[in-house]
């Protein structure tokens, strides 16, 4: 058993969720529930394999060796049911650096790129400070699930200046978890118009309450041709800390592409402990999963029965996957600054503001469930105490 109720202190760590409250919401005095890690303890066995690296007295220039791509070989057949080969993968320092990578490798200025919004804001930057249009296919919310407006993707993957479209999955902030079907459609349409798939799974390990991620590059092999995927273990077993990320394409021609950009810009050394928290992690971490999985599930049906009691005007859909939810305000008629301010300096509580995903966010906030029931209680009890004040 994995003490996830155990609070930890994390002041003096220089973590962001903690030391940038006061540039992000103007105040230290509140609950960080905002950036997307968590306040768990890392599974015991990296802890240990860490340790046992850092007490070797020399940290130089490291590689990573075979084990480092079969790790990962072997997690995405275990977790994934999907068959991929060790010469598909490369490494890459974060999820979001690997995304601009391929936006710069497989695009020109001024060409079109295709994301679902409301998202994870850093897919607006990978894109519009690389010289590339942003072009936002915004999610149709049917009565809080979201669903992709496949007539939209059909008319801008049509446009002759599209050449990539970047795919959430599972979806950060709406936590949906795309289905076959869906993610067929999506790859029908691309293939269509020659617009290559980027898909973001960086959260496919976190899928909930039974539900199953599928890789879009395992749909079939036409779409494993026309993808690059995206993952890490970083957010799943909460080492975002070190560079664990890696892109995984059976397209050659893409592999390559890739690879020659982030050696371009001399970023494919890594970190020294990549390799040994990604091979801990997928080796020996599938138990902590396991029960961190039911906590945040449980963390999430805690939620759900606390607004429906007390703030019943406050609403989210059940996420499918990632700790993050998605909650509506809207009721509370506030513009999109005061409730932001009104969370932070009322109810003292700091949450992602809705906007920062989007246009659609308006009236919305992303909650991070990923810390100890009782945080979660007091800040939700703080939100209840101050929603007197409205």
């Amino acid at each position: 058993m994995y003490d996830f109720d155990k609070i930890i202190e994390r002041k003096g760590t220089n973590a962001y969720k903690l030391d940038l409250r006061e540039k992000y919401f103007g105040t230290e005095d509140l609950i960080p529930l905002w950036v997307a890690d968590m306040d768990f303890a890392a599974p015991p066995e990296v802890q240990k394999a860490i340790q046992a690296r850092s007490n070797h007295e020399v940290y130089g220039y490291t590689i990573r060796k075979g084990e480092f791509t079969e790790a990962i070989v072997n997690w995405c057949k275990f977790k994934h049911k999907w068959e991929i080969n060790q010469d598909w993968i490369e490494y890459s320092p974060g999820v979001v650096p690997a995304l601009a990578f391929s936006v710069l490798a497989f695009s020109n200025e001024g060409d079109g790129v295709i994301i679902n919004t409301p998202v994870y804001p850093p897919f607006y930057s990978v894109i519009a400070d690389n010289g590339r249009k942003v072009i936002k296919n915004s999610l149709i919310n049917n009565g809080g699930r979201y669903e992709i407006d496949y007539e939209l993707l059909e008319q801008q993957a049509a446009l002759e200046t599209t050449k990539i479209y970047i795919l959430c999955s599972p979806h950060n902030p709406v936590g949906r978890v795309w289905t076959e079907e869906e993610l067929l459609k999506i790859h029908s349409i691309c293939k269509k118009h020659n617009v290559l798939v980027l898909a973001d799974e960086i959260h496919s390990d976190l899928a909930l309450f039974g539900h199953k991620h599928i890789p879009f590059a395992s749909i079939s092999e036409e779409a494993a041709m026309n993808c690059i995927s995206f993952m890490a273990p970083s957010k799943t077993f909460n080492i975002a800390g070190f560079s664990t990320s890696y892109v995984v394409t059976a397209n050659d021609k893409f592999l390559k592409g890739y690879r020659t950009t982030q050696n371009r810009l001399q970023l494919h050394m890594g970190h020294l402990y990549s390799g040994v928290a990604l091979t801990s992690a997928y080796n020996e971490g599938k138990g902590w999963l396991k029960e961190l999985t039911a906590y945040l599930e449980s963390n999430v049906l805690f939620i759900e029965e606390f607004l429906k009691n007390k703030l019943p005007e406050l609403s989210f859909f059940r996420p499918e996957a990632t700790y993050l939810i998605w909650i509506d305000f809207s009721e509370w008629s506030l513009n999109q600054k005061h409730l932001k301010e009104f969370l932070a300096y009322k109810a003292k509580v700091g949450l992602n503001d809705g906007l920062s995903f989007g246009a659609e966010g308006r009236g919305f906030m992303r909650l991070n469930v990923a810390s100890p029931r009782a945080v979660l209680k007091q800040a939700l009890e703080q939100i209840y105490e101050s929603r007197q004040l409205l």
